[in-house]
This record gives structure tokens, C-alpha cells and sequence, in this order.
């Protein structure tokens, strides 16, 4: 004997079906994108390049957005993170976990809804993240001019 499907209400007369319920696109909250705004400008003035959003949330039921981001370096792929670190800090967000700040290849900050992938260019084009996300739509990110020029 096979389970049944969970029978919903039909809010129209009361009664019991079986049937899909329709929702809305699910679109990434108001913060989690204005936080990686935050951190994808300061990732921008220090130079972080190819700054990437993706609004995962009609994809993943574990994070909103991505933010993805390389640097020339591994020294300057731990800087990128670390200042976006401090940056999310500014707007009183912790990352629940930290992958990879040893090594620089690829670091990992898990805020729940925002999870940042700064990549050293070449571990970038080798995981190729967007062409994985490839259906995720794209938030709009224009860096500001306060860039510093170092």
C-alpha cells in the first residue's frame, strides 16, 4: 500500500483536494539582497572583479543569494573576503561558517540567505559557478565611485 498525497483545504468551499497549490515566482528577500549589495561593494573597492549576484531562491530552499567575486591572488582573495566580512559586519551580519580562508583558492562565507564565493580566477573558471546556476536570475549590482584607488 502506497501513501496517499497530502489533501489540502480549498479555501474557495472548505473542502479537501488533492492538488498542486500555485505560488508566486519565490524571489531573495529585501536584506539578503541589500547585504550582498553591502558586501559586493566592498568587494569592489578592493578591486574584487566580475562581482556576480544570483537570486537562488526559486532554486535552492537554503540560501537567496549568491554572491560570486575573484581576485588576482590568493592573498588578495582572502583580503576581498575578509573586508566583505567586515563590511556585512557594518549591518550587523555573522557568517555562520568560513570555508577555505586558509588556502585563498576558494573562500566560503555562509550568512543562511547570502552565501559569498570569492574564487582566485583560475579555481573560478574551473567550478564555473554561473554556468551551474545558469537558470538563477541575475540582481543588479553597479559599484559605486567611491572605489579606492590603492
Amino acid at each position: 500500500m502506497t501513501p496517499e498525497a497530502p489533501s489540502r483545504v480549498n479555501e474557495a468551499d472548505g473542502s479537501l483536494a488533492s492538488r498542486r497549490m500555485s505560488s508566486p515566482s519565490p524571489r531573495a528577500t529585501d536584506e539578503a539582497i541589500e547585504a550582498a549589495r553591502h558586501a559586493a561593494q566592498a568587494i569592489a573597492d578592493k578591486k574584487g572583479e566580475d562581482v556576480q549576484l544570483l537570486d537562488l531562491s526559486g532554486l535552492l530552499v537554503v540560501t537567496d543569494v549568491f554572491l560570486i567575486a575573484s581576485g588576482n591572488s590568493t592573498r588578495h582573495v582572502k583580503t576581498l573576503a575578509e573586508d566583505a566580512e567586515e563590511a556585512l559586519k557594518e549591518i550587523d551580519r555573522r557568517p555562520i561558517r568560513r570555508e577555505g580562508t586558509d588556502h585563498g583558492e576558494w573562500i566560503l562565507l555562509d550568512y543562511g540567505d547570502l552565501v559569498l564565493h570569492v574564487f582566485a580566477k583560475e579555481t573560478r573558471e574551473y567550478y564555473d559557478l554561473e554556468r551551474l546556476w545558469a537558470d538563477a536570475p541575475r540582481i543588479v549590482f553597479e559599484p559605486s565611485s567611491t572605489a579606492i584607488d590603492s
